[in-house]
């Protein structure tokens, strides 16, 4: 688990949250299942939701974008977190997107590696193989290695659109969670990867993209372009328990800006 993985589940979640099963307080539940990028975000506006509402249990179930979809689908969480816009055929099941901020899509390498910026243009031939060696964009004569995440992520999704790659990208690993992606970039020189950067700490080296750095500033203004949303998951024509709904305000509210913005994101609310 990362830095940002025990962070979030110390301060928010019990043992049993991980499962999915919630402790049983007087005043209800929240149950929230979804993207593995959002953890810090939901993590600090759970933290201080529940601090407000101790009578209420907070839980966040981190299994991915596609899975968390599916859970609201079947009735299997309050709250979806999705870290990718819903699809077409998402939406005409009954599904309801919210944004609830909006997150950089970090390009990131070893610490090691003297690439320090890519155009997006050298990003999408690096990950559908055009380019395979680092000397090719000004780093050292040693193959690339291309790590992203597995098919139904979030992340994913937000990147091969943004770079127009996919169903074209080579992929050397496909992992199952953010930290597994930055684990991969911090132990391989060779490596290229992306992450939200809401999740991006110091043990691998971001670069600029076109000489832009995914700050909240960047990504608020748009000059950052590899970005996506961070949505909230909801069924139309079903109301939330009031638990979920009081934690729905809150999360979207003026209030939670503060949090979202010192979880690395940038708030969907003005």
């Amino acid at each position: 688990m990362n830095k940002f993985s025990a962070l979030a589940f110390a301060a928010v979640l019990s043992v049993a949250s991980v499962f999915g099963a919630a402790p049983a307080v007087a005043g209800g539940t929240v149950s929230t299942d979804g993207s593995t990028s959002m953890e810090k975000v939901i993590g600090s506006l759970g933290e201080k939701f529940q601090l407000d509402n101790p009578d209420i249990a907070f839980t966040y179930n981190p299994t991915g974008s596609g899975s968390g979809i599916s859970a609201v689908l079947e009735g299997r969480c309050d709250i979806g977190l999705s870290s990718r816009a819903l699809k077409d055929d998402e939406k005409a099941k009954g599904l309801k997107p919210t944004v609830l901020a909006y997150d950089g899509i970090s390009i990131i390498v070893n610490p090691s590696n003297p690439v320090k910026d890519l155009t997006v243009e050298q990003i999408k031939d690096i990950y559908t193989g055009k380019i395979s060696n680092w000397k090719d964009v000004g780093g050292n004569d040693a193959g690339i290695v291309v790590v992203g995440r597995e098919a139904g992520s979030g992340t994913r999704d937000g990147f091969e659109s943004v770079t127009g790659t996919k169903e074209q990208c080579k992929y050397r690993q496909e992992l199952t969670s953010t930290g597994d992606v930055i684990a991969a970039a911090q132990g391989n020189p060779n490596a290229i990867g992306y992450a939200s950067t809401a999740a991006v700490g110091k043990t691998v080296k971001t670069l600029t993209v076109g000489g832009v750095e995914p700050t909240e500033a960047n990504v608020k203004n748009g000059s950052y372009v590899v970005q996506r949303p961070f949505i909230l998951v909801t069924k139309e024509g079903k109301a939330l328990s009031a638990e979920a709904q009081k934690f729905f305000d809150y999360a979207v509210s003026k209030e939670a800006a503060e949090i979202i913005i010192k979880a690395g994101a940038v708030p969907a609310a003005d």
